[in-house]
């Protein structure tokens, strides 16, 4: 489990996000967007290649996507009404475009207004490992504006749900590990069993998955979004990126920039950190969240946190009993703690959560570490968390030892007496012992010569804290990245800040362009 911009939690909350009445200051004007393109372009409107890589195959740029009703998911319902389905193939191997394919599943619902259509509009919620084809048809009231000049899209990511997902366990050994490990251990014996578990996922991805596992980077899935914008018939890609979807999102326009149309990155993830440097950041970010929880309680920041630090302390020794006859761990209660913490909207869950489990009751927290962990009320779990770790840590190169998360702990326990000592051991057990290499330690997100692109970011983010959207916005480069200040709590602003929303709305829908510095309050 991991905090790292969960797919999980980001669907989770969704239903559960209120709007809320904002207003705007305006800040300076952007710069002058600077010359150059890093992509190799082909004819107008084809798939560019990044410099030295082969052109794909007319097999390839000359697909016609078959858009049909779309099918049920397991356990599911299919997208009705005008909602159509259909897939994309793309390289395995990009080194290698002739040779095996990956389906990406797509998911359609056109434009109103036919005569006033701008185009597509593609959405990333997140993870990674959200899944567009199931998320964007459940939260579609949010884009009904868009929707009049747009045909909204959602996709899955190669490695993610109905495109060629990733598979690292099974039900059975998903339920044991989470009963049996502790993500914070205590003991030599805790200690082992933790590396072990990592380790034994990574193993199972190679098992279950090896022949995707590495090729699942977020440079890949940049390359296949420049041949599902070209197969659908647009120019440009107009994109809407949350989360990771931002990172995701800058990888695109590094590699073709001369491809951007209009595109926005909310909840920014920081392109500048490495992985303790993100752990850092979401040890900060979570705490922050949590302080500002228990100042809007009355409780205060101080009582709060060491109430919570009490009761998780209670856990490790003496998991609660639950009516479904799992327990209520440790580290499934600070799972619960931290979903309601992505969306202000949803802090009155955990006001009862926490005071059920203090009053020996753990069906709450366990309930909302279910929702976290994406698991249903037959005991199935998604695969979403497979898809995330398989992804970062075939985007991550580094693989810190057991050595280095106990020299954090000291450092994240001051930053946070709750999470710091979760997210410190987090970075060993992640991709420990990987089967699959990373491709950086830092992405590059530099665009030279692509157009304007919003880049918002909300103070009270827990995820993927405030500071990383301005190093965004600044890698991108002056007068691509438009930085919008967000004065407020929850994991992104589109659609619960009614001042960012009129800002996305009218730059995506009329073009125009904020001033960088922008903020909303």
């Amino acid at each position: 489990m991991s905090m790292r911009m969960k797919a999980g939690a980001m669907a989770a909350v969704a239903a559960l996000v209120v709007g809320v009445v904002s207003g705007c200051e305006r800040g300076d004007g952007p710069g002058g967007a600077g010359p150059g393109s890093s992509e190799r372009p082909g004819p107008s409107g084809t798939p560019g290649s990044p410099a030295g890589a082969p052109p794909l195959p007319a097999a390839l740029t000359g697909q016609k996507p078959d858009w049909r009703r779309c099918e049920a998911p397991e356990g599911g319902e299919a997208p009705g009404g005008d909602w159509r389905c259909a897939t994309v193939k793309v390289p395995l191997d990009y080194a290698k475009p002739d040779g095996e394919t990956l389906s990406i599943a797509l998911v359609r619902k056109e434009a109103r207004d036919r005569g006033g259509r701008i185009g597509s509009l593609l959405f990333n919620f997140g993870g990674p490992g959200a899944s567009g084809v199931e998320i964007l048809p459940g939260s579609a009231a949010e884009y009904t504006k868009l929707n009049r000049r747009y045909d909204l899209v959602g996709f899955d990511p190669r490695g993610v749900g109905r495109s060629s997902a990733v598979v690292c366990r099974d039900d059975k050994e998903q339920a044991a590990a989470e009963q049996r490990i502790d993500l914070t251990p205590d003991t030599s014996a805790e200690e082992a069993a933790y590396l072990k578990d990592g380790s034994d996922f990574g193993a199972g991805c190679a098992s279950r998955s090896g022949k995707v596992i590495p090729h699942v980077t977020t440079s890949n899935t940049a390359r296949d979004l420049d041949l599902v914008r070209h197969v659908l018939g647009d120019r440009k890609l107009n994109y809407l990126g949350y989360s990771y979807g931002t990172q995701l999102g800058a990888a695109y326009a590094h590699q073709f920039p001369r491809n951007v149309g209009r595109a926005v990155l909310d909840a920014v993830v920081d392109p500048t950190v490495d992985a303790k440097g993100h752990a850092r950041h979401q040890t900060t970010g979570f705490q922050r969240a949590l302080n500002n929880y228990f100042d809007s309680t009355g409780e205060g920041a101080a009582a709060g946190t060491a109430r919570v630090s009490r009761l998780l302390k209670r856990l490790d020794s003496q998991p609660l009993p639950t009516t479904d006859g799992r327990k209520l761990t440790e580290s499934l209660a600070l799972t619960g703690i931290v979903l309601p913490l992505y969306s202000k909207s949803s802090w009155p869950l955990l006001t009862s959560a926490l005071k059920d489990a203090e009053d020996g009751r753990g069906d709450a927290l366990l309930e909302l570490a279910d929702m976290y962990n994406d698991r249903d009320a037959d005991g199935h779990y998604g695969t979403d968390g497979h898809a995330q770790r398989a992804i970062s840590c075939a985007d991550s190169s580094q693989r810190p030892t057991a050595a280095e998360a106990k020299a954090l702990l000291p450092e994240f326990r001051r930053i946070s007496p709750v999470f710091g000592e979760f997210l410190a051991w987090d970075t060993a057990g992640w991709c420990a012992n990987w089967p699959v290499k990373g491709e950086y330690v830092t992405p590059e997100v530099s665009a030279p010569g692509a157009g304007p692109i919003l880049v918002v970011g909300t103070t009270g983010d827990p995820a993927t804290p405030f500071e990383g959207a301005q190093r965004m916005a600044d890698g991108l480069g002056a007068g691509v990245g438009i930085m919008i200040r967000n004065e407020g709590e929850g994991h992104g602003a589109y659609g619960t800040s009614s001042c960012v929303t009129k800002l996305v709305d009218d730059y995506l829908l009329d073009g125009k362009v904020p001033a960088t510095g922008t903020k909303c309050s």
